[in-house]
Order: structure tokens, then C-alpha cells, then sequence
């Protein structure tokens, strides 16, 4: 094959008349990956049809022959039936076109291509399917935050340590501990419906780069393949890969949120910590040890942010360095961005089955909180009397210090050894050490009481049914 001539199915074909590296030949191929995009770069070339039919270029017999060769072509790969030529098929362009030609003769199939280029092409065919599996990610992402609102309006009571620098820090409930993550991803949903926006964009009609010589109607073409508008100009049409780079620095940000998230219910399955325990479909066991459970999920999930991470960086470092309009390195954006979205949709599906399925331990909650976790309660028992914040600071902290140095809780100090260290503290300061009334005195919006908890869910809510 190395003295071979490039086949007459390629579309380049004609200019070339050395032979071609066989290596090169399969570097060059993208077919094995862009093959993904096979109905939307069908359905791209039957509406380029329909409209150079209306210019004259095609009599409606040939589009009618086009669009029912297509349906066959189209019927082919989702049965699994296509058989790639390799050496042949160099993209999916070239693939379909191929077919095409053999169903209904290349001399009708041979008028298809006018005015257009694979730049435009495969750029449209991109934006197509990414514009599509985003609004299924979107779809599980719905999914996800309705699981996490439900649980949260339905194991509201449980209070827990509240941390920060992984040290216990305040009694917080269970249901804001979710909402937490949850308003991150919230703000995710958010997002990504304005990148779904950005990338419904049609460059179709744009040419090799200077635009269609045929006065083909973009405008309509946008139209019939569900776009929001076009890309206005040509050079940036096939030159443009920053859909495709947002899309991946938002699947970024999302594992991100994912990782953090996960990092938690990893520390909270903990035998140390006990708070929540995972499904057994979503933990594995130990080859060598039979008591262990281990929340390979949550690992899964977090070790896949970095995936994430690398392949778009990958992507933006391919992008950065190369002149304007259509450059090969572009080809590079494919397969990443296919990982990529698979990545990030399956990894918001595997956090919806671990959030619906795990089980809280709401009695090892409890038993984490330790009175010392209520020292900012005693300060702002004094604050109500009047003192200032930093002073109460100052004379909570030693009664944090006395009790250590006493070896008891805190909550055991006699209302003689507090007011040994402050005369303020009355006889109702006991009322402070409650756990129940600490979180339900953080009532402002945003806090941890059970009245904030629910407008932060009812928000939530809000955001899911927003479009």
C-alpha cells in the first residue's frame, strides 16, 4: 500500500497523485471516533440538500433520491450494518458520502458536496451532537438535585458536626450538609444551560472558510437542524472549537463539585465517622480482607475529575497555538470531548444511584457533637447581654481551655466555675449547650435551621424547573 494512490472516494482525492504511508493513513483517520456523529452528519447533508434543491443545484428528484438514500445509510449504522472501508473511510464524511454514492450513483451523490467543505461540516456535526448530549446531561442532572432536594425535606432533623479544616466546628443538619452541594450544582445547571446556548450555534454554510458561493440560505439550514441562530462569520465558523472547550471546562467545574462531594461521603462512610453507609451496588469488597466495603464509587468519582481535567486542558493547549480558521489539529478536539461527556454523564448518574441508596446513621451524628462545638453559642449568649463579640471570644475560649484543663465537657462546667470566668453568665446559660437550639438559632437565610434548610430546598426547587 505504501505506493499507493489516494482513492478516488476521498474527497482531497484529486489533488494528490504520490503514494500514500500507510501509518499516515491511519494517523489521519478519524472515522473510528467520528463515526459518533453519523445521524447528525446525515441529517446536516439531507437539510444542505433541501436548500441547494431550492437553489437549482439539485432537481427534487435527486433530493429525493439523496434523502432516501440517506434513511438507508442512516437505517445501516443503527443496526450496526455500516462496514467502514479502512483506507477508505477516512471520516464520517467521506464514510457516508461513500455509501451514499453506492446506493444511488456518485453522479447524484457527487452534486452533495457543492459549496460545502468538511470544515463546516464537522463543525456543524459537532455542535449537533454535543448540543444533545448536553441536554441529557442536563436531564440527569435534574435527576440528581430532585433526589438531593427530596432528601433533604425528608431527613431534615438530623444534626451533625459541621466541619472546617476537617476539625469539628459547629452542629449543622444533615439536609443542610446536602444543600451545600446541592446549590454547587445548582449553579452548575445554571451554566450549562447557557453553554448549551453558545454551542447551539449553526456554522453550516460556512464553506472551506470565505463562505458559500451559491447564496445558500443559512438562515434556514439553522432552522431545520434545530439551531438558535448561526455563526456569522465563516472564518470563525470553521476555525471555532471554544463550544467545544467550554463545554469540557464546564464538565470540569461539575467534577470538580463531584469530587469534592464524594470526598466527604468517603470520610462519612468511614468507620471512624460511621454517618452514612453505601449501597452494596455501588461499593466493592476486598480480595484479601472479607470485612472490608469500600465506596469505590466515590474513589471512581474522584479519580475521574482528574481525567476530566486533563482532557480539556489537553484541548485548550491543542487550540492555543494554531493560526486562524480550520487547522488539522482541530480533529484533536473529537475524541477527547467524546470521553469527556461520557465521563461526566455517567458520573452524575453513579452519584444519583449513591445519594438515592446510601443509608444515614442519624444516632452517630449525634453522638459526634461535643459540647466544645457550642463555644460560639456561649459567645453569643453574652453578645445578647451586650458585650462585644470580641470580648465574648476571649471569655468563651477559656472556657473551652478550663474544661480541657478539667478533663470534662464542657457542658458540666458549674455555673460557679463560668461565672468565675465572666459574671455575666446566668443560671440560663445551660440553655446553650443544646444542639437543636443552636442550629435552629441560625434562622437567617443561608443558615442551618430547619426554616432556612426549607427555603434553601424551595430555591432549589425553583432552579430544577427553570429552563
Amino acid at each position: 500500500m505504501s505506493d499507493s494512490k489516494p482513492s478516488k472516494t476521498m474527497l482531497w482525492g484529486g489533488r494528490f497523485t504520490g503514494g500514500l504511508d500507510p501509518l499516515m493513513v491511519a494517523y489521519n483517520e478519524s472515522i473510528y471516533h467520528d463515526r459518533a456523529f453519523y445521524a447528525q452528519d446525515i441529517a446536516g447533508s439531507v437539510a444542505y440538500a433541501r436548500q441547494n434543491a431550492k437553489l437549482g443545484i439539485l432537481t427534487q428528484d435527486e433530493f429525493a433520491a439523496i434523502e432516501k438514500g440517506f434513511g438507508q445509510v442512516k437505517e445501516e449504522w443503527a443496526s450496526g450494518r455500516f462496514e467502514i472501508r479502512p483506507g477508505v473511510d477516512e471520516d464520517i464524511h467521506t464514510a457516508n458520502e461513500r455509501r451514499l454514492g453506492e446506493i444511488i450513483g456518485t453522479h447524484i451523490a457527487g452534486k452533495l458536496h457543492t459549496g460545502r467543505s468538511r470544515n463546516d461540516q464537522v463543525a456543524t456535526d459537532l455542535r449537533m451532537w454535543l448540543r444533545e448530549e448536553l441536554r441529557k446531561i442536563e436531564a440527569h442532572l435534574v435527576e440528581f438535585l430532585s433526589v438531593v432536594a427530596k432528601r433533604a425535606e425528608k431527613e431534615i432533623d438530623p444534626v451533625m458536626p459541621g466541619y472546617t479544616h476537617l476539625q469539628r466546628a459547629q452542629p449543622i443538619r444533615w439536609a443542610h450538609w446536602m444543600l451545600s452541594f446541592g446549590h454547587q450544582f445548582a449553579l452548575d445547571l445554571e451554566r450549562l444551560r447557557e453553554v448549551v446556548k453558545r454551542v447551539n450555534r449553526c456554522p453550516l454554510g460556512c464553506g472551506a472558510l470565505a463562505g458559500n458561493p451559491f447564496g445558500i440560505d443559512r438562515e434556514a439550514l439553522a432552522q431545520e437542524l434545530g439551531f438558535e441562530g448561526i455563526v456569522y462569520n465563516s472564518m470563525a465558523g470553521v476555525g471555532d472549537r471554544d463550544f467545544a472547550l467550554e463545554a469540557m471546562q464546564w464538565g470540569s467545574t461539575i467534577m470538580m463539585h463531584l469530587s469534592r462531594w464524594a470526598e466527604d461521603l468517603i470520610i462519612y462512610s468511614s468507620a471512624e465517622f460511621g454517618f452514612v453507609r453505601l449501597a452494596d451496588a455501588y461499593s466493592t469488597g476486598s480480595s484479601l480482607m472479607p470485612q472490608k466495603k469500600n465506596p469505590d464509587s466515590l474513589e471512581l468519582l474522584r479519580g475521574k475529575a482528574g481525567r476530566a481535567f486533563g482532557q480539556m486542558a489537553g484541548l485548550q493547549m491543542t487550540i492555543k497555538g494554531i493560526p486562524s480558521t480550520y487547522n488539522k489539529d482541530l480533529q484533536e478536539s473529537v475524541e477527547p470531548l467524546i470521553d469527556h461527556v461520557k465521563t461526566v454523564s455517567d458520573s452524575i448518574q453513579i452519584a444519583t444511584g449513591v445519594i438515592s441508596t446510601l443509608d444515614i446513621n442519624a444516632d452517630a451524628m449525634r453522638k459526634a457533637l461535643t459540647p466544645d462545638m457550642l463555644a460560639t453559642d456561649l459567645a453569643d449568649y453574652l453578645v445578647r447581654k451586650g458585650v462585644p463579640f470580641r470580648e465574648t471570644h476571649h471569655i468563651s475560649g477559656r472556657c473551652v481551655a478550663l474544661a480541657e484543663k478539667e478533663q470534662v465537657p464542657m457542658d458540666t462546667l458549674s455555673l460557679e466555675q463560668l461565672q468565675a470566668i465572666d459574671s455575666r453568665f446566668g443560671p440560663d446559660i445551660i440553655e446553650s449547650f443544646d444542639y437543636e437550639k443552636s442550629v435552629e438559632m441560625r434562622s437567617a437565610k443561608g443558615g442551618t435551621s430547619k426554616s432556612s434548610v426549607l427555603e434553601q430546598i424551595a430555591v432549589l426547587k425553583k432552579t430544577l424547573e427553570a429552563n
